[in-house]
């Protein structure tokens, strides 16, 4: 209420209780090739778990960026990586193509309903590289494609005896169903009871009326009959013309049935897989047992087969109706089940057709999804399964529906059932491309560029001669490194000298040359810390030892100085400059050799012989002398100029008055007071009043607040005076 009219009392609350906030210092940021992951998309990591889950593991190729971030995240427990976009292809069914991410899929390949916009490509691996190739998926679309008796001219010719591995079928059923390669099989005998159904079941129903028959119908009996292609048997036997089914079936008046008691052969009602088929000629094996030698007992000629699709035992059943189909009167028969597996081992390391190794090979299922992008389960939620597949495969997008002409992606009350045989998809097409160019770098890096929207603190540069093993790649590669942070001026970037100046070279003379006659071409920037070289450590996952760039190491050591310390405290030198991991260094600096360096602008990491791998400088890339040419005065004022900054928006659109620099002020003081506490300033002063805020600047709608402060200063030098003097002599005589 702005005025008040009439006696009362009223209360406003005013907060005057502002604070400045602290502010994130450990984050890290790095693009480099990787083995798979979203392409230019920038994803969060915690530890190097989620580096392999999300990015692979490393290979010759990309290793150096790999161990920047593994060695990062062995002082820190945030990394921000993005994986350039270059030659790499998501593999398909049919060829490869590239869908960067997640957000690239939605925009551009995805259809809420209807037939997807990638026609080439029914499904495709969800992230780009080789390593999709190794993907297979299968459908099951039909009850029938699920589970199978085949009946009469369905028979077995010519079995044969124990330890056969082929047989030969009549496979040409009334539904068109032949076998295929990884169906599994069951052979029994057939003791038929006939009967007439007795009047037409026009609709779906379990309940049937039969005729006289010619035995007693029992519970468990199978019901075979023209138009039936499921497995249906027997639930309640309430007469023997009366009976109750556990599927419901639509079939004619007075069509002919026979209830087959489906007595297994006497194998222990063993099950067979399909390996391969020549015309009528199927290759088996006991299921999951590569030594089996075929056939356990014989089976005579002339048993019936039973044939159930290889991922069934992975379901509760077959798919069918949904119920929210059922409920909203839509099409007949919507499920599907799929299950995604790996067909070459390079993702799980087991095939799906090697016996023995079948679960271990099926990396997803998905069972009872919908064709009808209308349907939905329980809770609620879309079980459409191309939404299923974005929402919640690790592996594959939907492309395109498998089959036209039978309502796949359509909200209909006509029937979905399709029956037609399991639908295999093999990936192909994906493709790697580590050879990431210097403009696919600085592209990725972009990425980061957006101080406002992604909140990194120290970048890292990964190999700094980015793409060329050469000066002149190190000088383009660290001047966009340098672009970036200068253009954000919020956070410190890391890089260490191009690969071939100091690997593979014994002489630690030329190995000094180098390194400052590559740095020397680099910019001057307070925002970028040099580093002196490679550390040789240990590659678990290729059992190898790799030279690795230090840079991930040296932005680690901030991160860890900042959880022991704080970030105003150098992170050099032998308390919080330890480089972990490192067996060795690839060029290890005598004195008058960091001497050298540290003039160029370069913080040697040097390996003392029983202290361990130490970073011995804290410079950063400034060539003028400043107090900003110290890491911890750049960090110090990185972090005061951040937190001071996000807690001066609540001044926006405030009346430039006497009140509102004052709770400036009172914000800012206690803050800064806090770091001097903690040993970051010596001293400070702020300064928002009239003297700074004149009538000129308060009519340019401006607010100024002046903040001086005098950083604390890291010891670079000690100077130890040991002086002998005569006996006698009081110290207080010559102690100057």
């Amino acid at each position: 209420m702005s005025f008040l009219v009439s006696p009362g009392v009223h209360v406003k609350e005013i907060d005057l209780t502002n604070v400045v906030p602290s502010v994130d210092t450990t984050i890290g940021a790095l693009a480099g090739p990787f083995t798979k992951g979203p392409v230019s998309k920038i994803v969060t990591l915690t530890s190097e778990a989620d580096l392999v889950n999300n990015f692979g593991k490393p290979n010759a190729s990309n290793y150096e960026w790999w161990f920047t971030a593994s060695n990062f995240l062995k002082y820190s427990n945030t990394l921000k990586v993005v994986r350039p976009e270059s030659g790499f292809l998501n593999a398909g069914e049919a060829s490869g193509v590239l869908v960067q991410n997640d957000d690239v899929y939605f925009a551009s390949y995805y259809s809420e309903t209807g037939d997807g916009q990638v026609t080439s490509n029914d499904w495709y691996a969800r992230e780009a590289g080789t390593l999709g190739n190794s993907l297979r998926l299968e459908v099951c679309p039909s009850a029938t494609a699920y589970e199978q008796d085949l009946g009469v001219g369905n028979l077995v010719n010519g079995a044969g005896a124990v330890g056969d591995t082929t047989i030969t079928v009549d496979d040409a059923d009334a539904s068109g169903f032949a076998f295929q390669v990884g169906d599994m099989i069951k052979f029994h005998t057939n003791d038929s009871i006939t009967a007439t159904s007795n009047g037409a079941i026009t609709t779906a129903s379990i309940n049937l009326t039969v005729d006289a028959n010619s035995g007693t119908i029992a519970v468990g009996n199978r019901v075979i009959a023209a138009g039936i292609d499921e497995v249906v048997t027997v639930k309640t036997v309430t007469s023997q013309t009366a009976l109750i089914l556990d599927k419901a079936i639509t079939i004619a008046d007075n069509v002919s049935m026979a209830f087959s008691t489906y007595a297994s052969v006497e194998d222990g009602n063993k099950e067979y897989e399909v390996t391969a088929i020549n015309s009528e000629v199927l290759t088996i094996r006991l299921k999951d047992d590569a030594d089996s030698g075929g056939l356990q007992t014989i089976i005579p000629d002339n048993s019936f087969i039973t044939r159930r699709w290889r991922f069934s035992d992975r379901f509760d059943g077959a798919p069918r109706t949904s119920a929210w189909n059922t409920q909203n009167g839509r099409g007949a028969g919507d499920e599907i089940h799929v299950v995604v597996f790996d067909g070459t081992g390079d993702i799980t390391g087991f095939k799906v057709d090697v016996a023995g190794q079948r679960t271990a090979a099926i990396i997803e299922t998905y069972g009872n999804l919908s064709k009808n992008p209308s349907a939905k389960g329980p809770q609620g939620d879309s079980i459409y399964y191309p939404t299923v597949f974005f929402n919640q495969s690790d592996f594959v997008y939907w492309g395109d529906h498998i089959s036209t002409g039978t309502n796949w992606g359509t909200d209909t009350t006509t029937a979905y059932t399709e029956l037609k045989p399991i639908t295999l998809v093999t990936f192909t097409g994906g493709t790697d491309d580590f050879a990431v160019t210097q403009g696919e770098l600085e592209l990725a890096y972009d990425l980061f560029a957006d101080a406002e929207t992604v909140d990194v603190n120290l970048v890292l540069g990964g190999p700094s001669s980015g793409v060329t093993n050469t000066a002149a790649g190190q000088d383009t590669h660290v001047t966009m490194i340098t672009s970036l942070v200068e253009g954000r001026k919020d956070c410190v970037a890391f890089v260490s000298p191009y690969r071939a100046a100091t690997v593979g070279i014994t002489n630690s003379t030329t190995q000094t040359e180098n390194v400052v006659e590559a740095f020397e071409l680099c910019p001057s920037s307070s925002y970028v810390v040099f580093d002196s070289g490679y550390k040789y450590m240990y590659d678990k996952y290729s059992d190898v030892y790799r030279y690795v760039p230090l840079n991930g190491d040296i932005g680690g050591l901030c991160a860890a100085t900042d959880g022991v310390a704080d970030p105003w405290f150098s992170p050099a030198g032998y308390n919080r400059g330890n480089v972990r991991g490192a067996i060795s260094l690839s060029y290890n600096p005598t004195g008058g050799e960091r001497d050298q360096l540290y003039r160029a602008r370069i913080n040697p990491v040097v390996n003392f012989p029983g202290q361990g791998v130490v970073l011995f400088g804290d410079k950063t890339a400034l060539t003028k002398p400043s107090a900003f040419d110290r890491i911890n005065v750049r960090r110090l004022f990185l972090v005061l100029e951040k937190a001071i900054a996000t807690a001066a928006k609540f001044q926006l659109f405030e009346f430039n008055d006497e009140f509102t620099r004052a709770q400036f002020r009172n914000l800012v003081e206690p803050f800064l007071r806090d770091v001097q506490g903690r040993r970051g300033i010596t001293d400070f002063k702020v300064v928002a009043d009239g003297t700074n805020n004149t009538g000129e600047v308060i009519d340019r709608n401006e607010f100024i607040g002046d903040i001086y402060i005098k950083p604390a200063r890291s010891i670079n030098f000690i100077t130890l005076n040991f002086i002998a003097t005569r006996t006698g002599v009081a110290f207080s005589e010559v102690g100057g």
